[in-house]
This record gives structure tokens, C-alpha cells and sequence, in this order.
């Protein structure tokens, strides 16, 4: 049996296609279970589910009074009863074949702890916000090599994946997540699996559809918190995973000092201007060509600034996650709902 455990939260407008793809599944019958576990939702979201208990009892609905999504995560896992769990997200629309596809490719590659598939990121709406935010955040020059959400030709070992598929025995091997995270936590777990000596893989087959944050602010959120609390997570796997994690804090730095120090040397200020002009050209240069494909001509405006709005948010959280790490202060971020 697999165990699917979801953690959700005000999430009325997504459970129900959530719900149905997970319906449409190709197991067998009586090899699956879901395990809503909600953050006390204040929406319908607890009265849909509920609806869909009543016709299929291998659904189940448990509270999360910590509201944040590492408990969630552990209070499903303690609760499943599958051999195997896959973390899911109600954000998103899975293929028919996603639970056998993983399974299988779960037990066909070497030392595979965790394996997953592609996001397809879609907008939350037809409006042309919404389409840019979709875009930025599955392009390689807004999201660096994070194959998840940029894509891949070949299965891949990579250092996460999303909506992954894990052997229930994991768990007491390696620990749960870490409910000090309330962002990041995947990604914590995901290096102690590497440090544990397995392997995540990327199947490119799999395709998952995804639907981002609706506006940029609940973007330049969500990417605060990630920049916020991948500090802590580097401190607690003992390195960082990734070079690219560096990047938009780099590019923060680059502006501030760079700014400052261009008023006093002009060399620095050719290169500083040089910079910026490169970063807005490339920018205009996507934002151009998402505007032809689709024949929304704001996109030109509007994706240059949500790829500012991406970087500098993460940037600036990352600063200040170091900041409050070697402080030993608690980073106190509420989860972006």
C-alpha cells in the first residue's frame, strides 16, 4: 500500500481538482490511502474533504494545530500505514499514473530514496500577472538549474525533487522532517537522505502540474522564506547543497555595494551599470518572447520584474537567515498561506 500524505490550509480552490487526480489513479484498488491533514483551515476546504470521505473511506482528515507544514508532514507519516509515502500538495494535478510510475522507478534505480517529477508551473488565473509569475518561475535564468521546475531531458540524481515517494522505513532511519523549518524542510530532509548515502532521482516523464502563487507579493514571500531559512538548514546538514542557493544574495550584495562603491570609483561604476543593463536586458529578452508566444504584450514589463522581485526577496531573506543564525535568534516567519 502507498500512503499519501497532504498537508493543507485554506486550500478551497485547489482540493477539488486535487482530489479528483488522485481519483483517477491507476492502483489497484485498496492499495492507496490519503491523509488530509489540515492547519485548521477557515475556507471550505475541511467540508470538501469531508464530502470526499464519504464516498471513498481511504481518505482521512486530521487537524494540525501547529499549522505549518513539517508537522503536518509527521503527523501523516506516524498515521499511514503504507510501505511507502508520497508527500503531495494540494497546489497541484497529477497524471493517472503518477503513484505507479514512482513506485516503480522507486524500486527499478540504485539506492533510490527519493524519487519524483517535473513541475509544469500554470498561472492561478488568465490574467497576465499571473501568467508572468507562472513563466519567471519555470525559467532556468529565475530559478538557476533547479531541473524540478525548469525541466530535463534524462533521468537525473538531484538534491530534491517535489511531491517525492519515500519508503515508510526512512523515516526511522534518517528521522522525520524538521518542524523547526517551516520553509526548506524538504530540502533538509533531502540532504540528510545524500549524507545518508542514497540517492534522489528526477524522472522527467512525470510530469506534475503545478499552480503558482496568484499574486507577487505572495511570490516575494514565499521566496523570502526560502532565502530565510536555507541558512538553518545549511547549519543543521553541516554545508550547503547547492551552489546556486548563493546567487540571488550575490546579485543583493552586488547592488548595494556595488551602488555605493560606484559613487566613489568609476571603474566600478562602468561595470556596476554594465550589470544592471545586462540583467534588465535579459529580462526584457524573456519577458519579449513569452509575450509573443502567448500575445500578452505586458509580459515584456512584467516578467523583468518578477524575476527582480524573485531574486531580491530571496536574497534578502538569505541575508537575513545568516544574520539571525549566527545570532542564534529564531527566525519567526510565519508560513504564506
Amino acid at each position: 500500500m502507498v500512503s499519501l500524505v497532504c498537508p493543507v490550509y485554506n486550500e478551497e480552490r485547489y482540493i477539488g481538482r486535487f482530489i479528483d487526480s488522485i481519483l483517477r489513479q491507476d492502483l489497484p484498488e485498496g492499495q492507496m490511502e490519503v491523509l488530509f491533514v489540515d492547519g485548521m483551515s477557515s475556507d471550505r476546504t475541511r467540508s470538501i474533504i469531508q464530502e470526499a470521505i464519504k464516498a471513498h473511506p481511504f481518505i482521512s482528515l486530521t487537524d494540525n494545530p501547529h499549522r505549518t507544514s513539517p508537522y503536518a508532514l509527521n503527523i501523516g507519516i506516524q498515521a499511514a500505514h503504507g510501505d511507502y509515502i508520497v508527500r503531495m500538495d494540494a497546489h497541484a494535478e497529477y497524471p493517472t499514473d503518477y503513484l505507479s510510475s514512482l513506485l516503480r522507478y522507486k524500486e527499478e534505480l540504485p539506492r533510490a530514496e527519493n524519487v519524483g517529477g517535473v513541475c509544469i508551473t500554470l498561472p492561478t488565473s488568465d490574467s497576465t500577472k499571473a501568467v508572468a509569475i507562472s513563466k519567471v518561475l519555470s525559467s532556468p535564468f529565475g530559478m538557476g538549474n533547479s531541473y524540478f521546475r525548469t525541466g530535463t531531458d534524462n533521468i537525473r540524481e538531484v538534491d530534491t525533487v517535489p511531491f517525492g515517494c519515500f519508503s515508510r522505513d526512512l523515516f526511522s532511519r534518517i528521522g522525520y522532517f524538521d518542524t523547526s523549518l517551516i520553509r526548506n524542510q524538504d530540502d533538509e530532509f533531502n540532504g540528510r537522505i545524500i549524507n545518508s548515502g542514497g540517492k534522489i532521482y528526477l524522472i522527467p516523464s512525470i510530469r506534475i502540474k503545478y499552480y503558482a502563487r496568484d499574486t507577487i507579493a505572495k511570490t516575494r514571500r514565499m521566496f523570502y522564506q526560502y532565502g530565510l531559512y536555507k541558512p538553518l538548514v545549511n547549519k543543521k546538514l553541516g554545508a550547503p547543497a547547492t551552489i546556486r542557493q548563493f546567487f540571488p544574495l550575490l546579485f543583493l550584495l552586488g547592488l548595494t555595494v556595488g551602488g555605493v562603491l560606484s559613487l566613489f570609483f568609476e571603474p566600478v561604476r562602468y561595470i556596476y551599470l554594465a550589470v544592471i543593463a545586462l540583467y534588465l536586458f535579459i529580462g526584457l529578452v524573456l519577458g519579449s518572447m513569452s509575450a509573443i508566444l502567448t500575445d500578452r504584450p505586458m509580459l515584456i514589463l512584467y516578467m523583468p520584474w518578477v524575476f527582480l522581485n524573485v531574486h531580491l526577496s530571496y536574497g534578502w531573506g538569505y541575508l537575513m537567515g545568516i544574520i539571525k543564525v549566527m545570532g542564534n535568534k529564531s527566525l519567526d516567519a510565519k508560513p504564506n498561506r
